[in-house]
């Protein structure tokens, strides 16, 4: 191929070959910057045209976008097609909590204990070198009328298995908790996607117009390690994100000043409230405004609402103790216990998705602060153990006494889980990705059941693979959404929790 003459003229370039120049280039650049700055004019205002049912078509089929009106954001919406479920409530065990010293009971993990694992010698993952098979220190037990093998460290929760529906093959894509927690509650291990409850609400939003759509209650200790990447709106509108507040801290600048009259700080409300209307009466049009005028109306209900649905006070003493909310000689589990009880009344009040963290983040006392067991495994997990098991069961139990639990399903799980063997030198499990359980309970769900299965010694999923797309996929499923149609366009692609994956795990389905 023969190289082009530097000399050659423009008058001799071959037909149809056409050279930028100087000043085609600076002109198509003003007509370029001019096209950007008019699309991103008109989708900020919505104004793009779309195609179908609200957007390009997904796997062949169009997006069903929900109506919104920004002046009543959290309005309740219509399901795509009947729900099993009205609320979800996620109860999130921070720290990768291991399945086989909890619900995942495996005889050949028992019988060779202190051998190495067959096939996997100088296994290294993800802190290392891997030493030999370690049985649970707790001893597994057949519970309820299934007489399912749970174990000692979560006999509270042991006693609900006829009401819980296991999956004991989920598999994660990452073995690092910020960017696990990250993937098991909003799809995506980066940061910046929305959340499962804010893609709920975003589709449905609440029954209950005096509080938020979407409650995440961090553990007392804090919060977990991806914060509120956990709870956040990613790039859905921001009013979807979830307000985080629990039984021991109210939300943050919500609580009116003790200087302020009550009477007069109503008058001004209400007076506020007919300056906003008049605004409003100009700019007709503005979604953004009404957004805003909506918002600042939600925040003053919820000075009303808050205090009270989070004022434990009101709970009989049965309840207390039920939850294990009146303990003096455990005082994280106490504290978490109220966190529980503030759950069920949310749940109570029409709120539409929860989100309860056990385990946080920050540094607790005596090395209990989440499930993170890599050290010493058995001491921190005896400590953490009861913190969890009491008041998570009588949660469950609470719910399904009042009948709330026929309208709500009742998600637990992890970000990832932890090895069969023990760390070389150390005394605790590392995590483990590729084969760990999470649950469900209540609404649209069978119970008792067991779906999917790890390998003997419970290291890799093996039986009926579930990935994390599968879970949001099924959970979506029984708000009665479609997975593959709840959709934002951003960026030029068509956004979902499940992204392009995920399939309804049916065989779990009650109906």
């Amino acid at each position: 191929m023969s190289k082009p003459n530097p000399n050659q003229s423009r008058s001799s370039v071959p037909q149809g070959l056409h050279m930028l120049d100087r000043r085609k280039f600076l002109g198509h650049s003003a007509t370029g910057l001019g096209s950007i700055a008019l699309a991103a004019i008109l989708a900020q205002e919505k104004l793009l045209a779309e195609s179908g049912e609200g957007g390009r078509a997904v796997s062949g089929r169009s997006p069903i976008r929900p109506k919104i009106d920004p002046g009543q954001p959290f309005a309740p919406r219509t399901s795509h097609f009947p729900a099993a479920a009205k609320n979800v409530l996620v109860i999130f065990c921070s720290g990768a909590c291991s399945q086989v010293d909890t619900f995942d009971y495996k005889p050949e993990l028992i019988k060779r204990h202190g051998q190495p694992m067959p096939g996997a010698d100088k296994l290294v993952t993800f802190q290392g070198e891997q030493g030999n098979l370690t049985k649970s220190p707790w001893k597994f037990r057949p519970r309820g009328q299934s007489g399912k093998m749970i174990s000692d460290l979560v006999p509270h929760l042991g006693d609900l298995a006829d009401d819980i529906c296991f999956l004991h093959s989920v598999t994660g894509k990452t073995n690092t908790h910020g960017p696990g927690e990250n993937f098991m509650s909003t799809g995506f291990t980066l940061d910046g996607f929305p959340s499962m409850g804010a893609w709920a609400t975003y589709a449905l939003g609440s029954e209950n117009q005096n509080l938020p759509a979407y409650v995440a209650i961090p553990d007392p200790r804090g919060t977990p390690q991806a914060s509120v990447n956990n709870w956040g709106p990613g790039f859905l509108p921001a009013a979807f994100q979830g307000t985080d507040f629990n039984a021991n801290q109210p939300i943050r600048n919500l609580q009116r000043p003790a200087s302020i009259d009550p009477h007069r700080d109503a008058a001004t409300r209400d007076f506020l409230n007919e300056l906003n209307a008049r605004h409003l009466e100009q700019f007709p049009g503005d979604s953004e405004l009404a957004a805003r005028i909506s918002s600042y109306e939600l925040a003053a209900r919820m000075q009303m609402t808050v205090p009270e649905v989070s004022d434990i006070s009101t709970e009989s003493p049965a309840t207390l103790k039920m939850y294990g909310a009146d303990d003096p000689e455990n005082k994280l589990k106490a504290a978490y216990a109220r966190n529980c009880i503030l759950a069920r009344r949310l749940i109570e009040q029409g709120v539409r998705f929860v989100q309860l963290f056990n385990g946080a983040y920050q540094t607790g006392g005596e090395g209990v602060s989440n499930w993170d067991g890599h050290k010493s495994l058995e001491a921190q997990y005896s400590k953490h153990g009861p913190v969890l098991d009491q008041p998570t069961a009588a949660l469950i139990k609470d719910l399904k006494q009042r009948g709330l639990l026929e309208d709500t399903l009742v998600v637990w799980c992890t970000e990832f889980g932890r090895m069969p063997t023990f760390q070389k030198g150390a005394s605790g499990r590392d995590h483990n990705p590729d084969g760990f359980t999470c649950w469900l309970a209540g609404a649209g769900v069978k119970a008792p059941f067991t779906y999917g299965a790890t390998d003997e010694f419970g290291y890799k999923a093996m039986e009926n693979v579930v990935e994390v797309y599968d879970f949001h996929a099924t959970i979506l499923h029984l708000l009665g959404l479609d997975h593959e149609r709840l959709t934002y366009y951003y960026n030029g692609l068509e956004r979902r929790l499940t992204d392009v994956h995920g399939h309804v795990i049916r065989d779990i389905l009650a109906t």
